[in-house]
């Protein structure tokens, strides 16, 4: 059986760098990406270096994940050295955590560019590839700030928000092809996340505990998409979109109340299904 071919935007640390090695170390080349900085070695180079230390097969490729050609050149890099291309993980993100009022909108486009418009610059450049193929696994980092808001991240929680709805729109156009889509909101002790672990919980948030279960999620057999999924510590719960009943609207009663007491457990699969009910109700 011919090895599969991954590509990992922002693999040259944390999550990145933990899910080139675990897939490595289970025969899947890889394509590790990561910016370089003038200053500091190459982070893409050392990954590959780790996996070509224990017989993996890697390459690195250094470009940013904000620039208009990135996409294009990974999936490129991947079939220009391996010929074919069967996962995708979307892993390359930034913050600047900063009380909306402070920040300024080109500090907020720059999150938004590369931690939403390149994985989707990505995606767009292997989705020909993996539907002509009739194959492929995709995996993008969104993050509970995307979910559920976080105070002084409006940049990053919109960029990530954004993210769940590209993922499930793409689950919605996979057809019949052999293509799943899915979404982790991770908890792991990053550089990034460095500042909000202590030393006890940094052991348990390991980003090698993340990527065991990503594992789950792009091996051949795994028929789930379009569902986002919240893993750390060992341990992974399913986040999902859910509605309550519909309810009248009066001209002179509040329905605030009313709708706080009706249980949300609806659950629908696309826009189009939520209209068709709602018409329904």
């Amino acid at each position: 059986m011919t090895k599969q071919v991954a590509i990992i935007s922002g693999a040259g640390k944390g999550l990145g760098r933990a899910y080139a090695i675990e897939l490595a170390q289970r025969g899947i080349r890889v394509v590790v990406n990561n910016r370089t900085h003038a200053d500091q070695p190459s982070s893409a180079e050392a990954v590959v270096k780790e996996i070509k230390a224990f017989g993996g097969d890697a390459i690195a490729h250094h470009g940013a994940a904000d620039h208009a050609d990135c996409g294009m050149d990974l999936v490129q890099a991947a079939l220009s050295n391996w010929g074919r291309l069967d996962i995708v993980v979307a892993n390359a993100g930034f913050d600047r955590p900063q009380s909306f009022h402070n920040q300024s909108l080109a500090d907020f486009d720059a999150i938004m560019e590369t931690n939403f418009a390149g994985t989707a610059r990505l995606l767009h450049s292997a989705w020909p590839v993996l539907r002509e193929a009739n194959y492929g696994r995709i995996v993008v980092s969104t993050s509970t700030a995307g979910l559920f808001g976080n105070h002084g991240q409006a940049a990053y929680a919109a960029s990530k928000a954004a993210l769940i709805g590209l993922m499930r729109s793409l689950h919605l156009e996979i057809g019949r092809r052999d293509i799943t889509i899915n979404a982790i909101a991770p908890y792991a002790h990053t550089p990034l996340t460095d500042p909000w672990f202590n030393d006890e919980w940094a052991h348990v948030f390991t980003a090698q505990s993340v990527a065991l279960f990503l594992c789950h999620l792009v091996a051949p057999d795994c028929a789930t998409s379009g569902r986002t999924f919240i893993a750390g510590g060992g341990h992974v719960r399913e986040a999902r979109t859910l509605e309550t009943p519909a309810l009248p609207i009066s001209a002179n009663d509040s329905p605030f109340a009313e709708l706080t007491g009706l249980g949300a457990q609806l659950q629908p699969n696309s826009a189009s299904e939520e209209f068709a009910r709602f018409l329904t109700q």
